[in-house]
């Protein structure tokens, strides 16, 4: 029905706290003004708010953002378009100094400037944190004639602005930028956006905090960064607790533990303090066990930190400071929750994916004293420093696939995003059971999709298929594409690819005779998107609605959206190309950046963090009067124009950036860019595949012709997203002879060489259309749109050679290697590299869309359709 979509909880997530969904509607159907309602499966109205994410060309709306609380939706909502009332629960009063919010059960201040980020958090009437301060660490390296010595700084952040983000009736988004700001000598370093989102009938506040790296990475190495909380402590030491989640079960201690020798205190008063009861000692009766716990150790400081993606561990010392920690507790992976309390009760923490992007850490300090000092790290001091400095001091372009000589590597610019809630409490401790619910439900948090055929319908994100397996082949190519993804869900835990400023990517191509992934050789690295890994994932979570392929997605993009990004400086808007370093090589390229890897993420979850990164690339193309792509390949001072952009990979992600930016904000100046490089491309003698390099000028947007490249492949103008761009695009316009000229340079590339001379007039000389496979979807567009059976043939026989050898029918397979790459039996793909994965899988989701019809339906038909096709042993080399 077009006035009601249904949307399901994903399985393995969790209910509880609010959450945020993206609709798709109809061209045409839904109005700016209209309004929206969400009913949980009994047919009851949940309370909600909405924002329109994304317009059609008309002004219609396109994606909206509903927020409601999840504890009330159910295992499936269903929002439709009308009227609802909904109380305004959220106040907000604007002062000359500060913001005051209150929800009801919570009240908190906003400064507009200072050191505190917020002060007087108040939770059911108690206050529970007195403030919150940006704390960092730096440090930096020095020789003497002794050696190395480590100076470490002390930043606090420091607030310059403050706005309210959205706020409606039941949920509001607060976000802070700020600064870190030496107190001695006024130095300022790190910037950091802080984003606090609370809801109308909740006690919980979730933090998503963004920081960049600005530093020197010869002398600003990463010491510790994090939140600290100031929170008022009540009553006796032996009443004062904290807990920690642990592999198995909880680390629960008080401040005085109450095993005595002289005088022996009764075991079941011990018995109730470790089961986190609040003891009611009197004098007249337990006079004796007061006693006792003035002469015994206070544990006033507990530290827990995850330093590997294999080990954690939690220390604690005595309030002196010229006394040791001691070492409480040695394990594999923490869960990442924590609890601080006393006779006023206290506060949970629970920071999502804490092992997964170590160093993590949680501090208690202070417990002994009237305000403790709860901090969540995201950078744990106890661990090494973060040295940002590159691995080399040239570049390898040759041996290892690395841009050019240069040395190019520069963290300057990059962000990291991390999320993590806080919770009230009223007893001394939560139960065990109550931090595991809510330490559990921060890592995996409710998110509500409808069904791939809702997405499939409205045409989400351009064209991609179904699943269907009605047939020998279509079987075989859908157990293939899900032995891709299981392959590298797997490989992310077998071979740790975890870490703050790792987790979230994959690697680029795999070393078969050392049984491991190229992590040092250059180019052949981190993966970075190159060849759009984030698209193939995301659209096989849009076929499948499975939570597993939505999570490995969530994690690339929040990563690959951050860390592989410049969201400042001369670099603003474009990224860094693969590498042993995510900022490490020389070519920084527009696709790195390009939106279209993360507007899947973006409307389907409606997270604010990405609208903040969609700004950051929307006009990238500047960037390239600071780093030419084509800078080593002509002469600048013959140059008519400051800079150049080839139709693929830089022009179509200026499309993708600039497509996101004209939807979302109905902004037809952006439009208009891409109208601009069109027209330009009709002028040309081979239309869009002409080219492809062009001379470029940001401030007008045209791409200037300068001739045809006579050599090299051409695999480069099509594999990095521009063909979902360009086909999502070709709906959008409504312009036909966009479409046809998609549909030539379809067909033009899968002639033979001697056929696209002949068609060119021999203007592309020995340019040749390389690696075909990654040209599919284009091919079979084409195809669907001449009806052009020969084509539809040769595209399918391009797909299948590439997967097929001549003497098997393995695809992804893996096979079982015996102590190698650390594991007793490690599952190996030993040909495996991202780059053909992500092609392959990804043109293969498309090309069924397009001419599923083509595909032979058994393999003995595939076997005879194959006859006479040199079979390709690309992904075996």
């Amino acid at each position: 029905m077009k006035d009601k979509t249904k949307f399901y909880k994903l399985n393995n997530r969790n209910r509880g706290g609010y959450t945020t969904w993206g609709s798709m509607w109809e061209k045409g159907h839904i109005s700016p003004d209209d309004t929206f309602v969400v009913r949980n499966e009994e047919g009851k109205i949940i309370p909600s708010q909405e924002r329109v994410t994304a317009f059609w060309p008309d002004g219609s709306v396109k994606w909206v953002a509903h927020t409601a609380d999840s504890r009330y939706m159910g295992e499936a909502v269903t929002v439709e378009k009308g009227l609802h009332e909904t109380e305004n629960g959220i106040s907000l009063k604007e002062e000359e100094k500060q913001w005051f919010l209150d929800t009801g059960r919570i009240q908190m201040v906003f400064p507009k400037c200072g050191n505190d980020i917020i002060r007087n958090i108040i939770i059911d009437g108690k206050l529970r944190a007195n403030s919150v301060k940006g704390i960092l660490l730096l440090e930096e390296p020095r020789k003497n004639d002794e050696g190395f010595i480590h100076l470490q700084k002390s930043f606090e952040g420091t607030i310059q602005s403050v706005i309210i983000e959205e706020c409606g009736p039941i949920f509001c988004t607060v976000k802070i930028r700020g600064i870190h700001e030496n107190q001695k000598n006024s130095e300022r370093k790190i910037p950091f956006i802080l984003r606090i989102a609370v809801g109308i009938q909740s006690d919980e506040i979730t933090f998503t905090h963004t920081f960049f790296y600005d530093g020197d990475p010869n002398k600003d190495f990463l010491k510790g960064l994090g939140l600290r909380f100031y929170c008022p402590m009540q009553g006796a030491m032996y009443n004062r607790h904290v807990k920690f989640g642990v592999d198995h079960g909880m680390f629960h201690e008080s401040m005085n533990l109450l095993l005595t020798w002289r005088p022996r205190v009764r075991q079941d008063i011990y018995d109730a303090q470790i089961a986190g009861k609040r003891l009611d000692l009197s004098k007249e009766r337990d006079g004796e066990v007061i006693d006792s716990a003035k002469d015994m150790p206070t544990w006033s400081h507990y530290t827990m930190y995850q330093d590997s993606p294999t080990h954690f561990a939690i220390r604690k010392k005595i309030d002196q400071e010229n006394c040791c920690y001691l070492d409480a507790l040695h394990g594999y992976r923490a869960p990442g929750y924590a609890a601080l309390g006393g006779e006023n009760g206290g506060l949970m923490f629970a920071r999502r994916d804490f092992w997964q992007k170590y160093p993590s850490g949680f501090w208690m300090n202070g417990i002994d004293r009237d305000m403790a000092e709860a901090t969540v790290w995201f950078w744990a001091p106890e661990v090494e420093a973060m040295d940002f400095r590159h691995y080399a001091v040239e570049g390898y372009p040759q041996t290892y696939y690395e841009g050019f000589a240069e040395v190019g590597a520069t963290p300057y610019g990059i962000a990291n995003t991390n999320e993590f809630s806080i919770k009230a409490f009223e007893d001394v401790i939560p139960s065990d059971c109550d931090l595991k619910e809510f330490g559990t439900r921060i890592q995996k948090p409710a998110v509500y999709v409808g069904t791939p055929e809702y997405y499939h319908e409205r045409h989400a994100f351009g064209p991609w298929s179904l699943v269907k397996r009605d047939s020998e082949m279509e079987n075989w190519l859908e157990d293939q594409l899900n032995k891709a993804v299981e392959f590298y869900k797997n490989e992310v835990d077998v071979r740790n690819w975890y870490g703050l400023f790792n987790y979230g990517d994959f690697m680029h191509t795999y070393d078969r005779a050392r049984h491991c992934w190229r992590y040092d050789m250059g180019g052949y690295a981190w993966q970075n998107t190159e060849l759009v890994p984030t698209i193939w994932l995301w659209l096989m979570f849009l076929r499948t609605g499975r939570e597993d392929i939505f999570s490995l997605a969530e994690a690339m993009s929040r990563h690959c959206s951050e860390v592989d990004v410049y969201h400042f400086g001369p670099l603003k808007g474009i990224g860094s190309r693969h590498n042993v370093r995510h900022w490490g090589c020389s070519c920084k390229e527009a696709r790195i950046a390009m939106a279209g890897h993360h507007r899947y993420y973006y409307y389907l979850t409606g997270d604010h963090r990405l609208e903040d990164v969609f700004e950051d690339v929307k006009d990238g193309d500047f960037a390239l009067l600071n780093m030419d792509p084509l800078r080593h390949f002509f002469d600048k001072e013959k140059m008519k124009k400051p800079t150049h952009a080839r139709s693929g990979p830089d022009w179509s992600t200026f499309c993708s950036n600039w497509m996101t930016q004209w939807e979302r904000f109905h902004d037809d100046i952006y439009k208009e860019k891409i109208q601009k490089g069109i027209e330009d491309l009709k002028k040309l003698p081979l239309q869009l595949n002409s080219g492809p390099d062009f001379e470029y000028d940001p401030n007008d947007s045209h791409l200037y012709y300068i001739g045809e490249r006579t050599d090299g492949g051409t695999h480069l103008q099509i594999c990095m997203g521009a063909a979902q761009t360009w086909l999502e695009l070709g709906d959008l316009l409504e312009d036909e002879e966009w479409k046809k000229m998609m549909a030539d340079f379809g067909k033009f590339y899968y002639m033979s060489q001697e056929e696209r001379k002949e068609r060119s007039g021999g203007r592309i000389g020995n340019r040749t259309a390389s690696l075909p496979f990654m040209a599919a979807a284009m091919g079979a567009f084409g195809a669907a749109y001449y009806k052009d059976e020969n084509l539809a043939k040769t595209t399918w026989q391009n797909l299948i050679r590439v997967i097929m050898s001549d003497t098997k029918k393995d695809g992804f397979a893996d096979h079982i290697v015996s102590d190698a790459g650390n594991q007793n039996n490690l599952h190996e793909v030993s040909w495996i590299t991202t780059n053909f994965t992500s092609q392959w899988c990804l043109n293969v989701i498309m090309v069924l869309e397009f001419i599923r019809e083509a595909l032979p339906k058994t393999m003995e038909e595939t076997d005879r359709f194959m006859e006479g096709f040199p079979m390709d042993e690309f992904h075996k080399a």
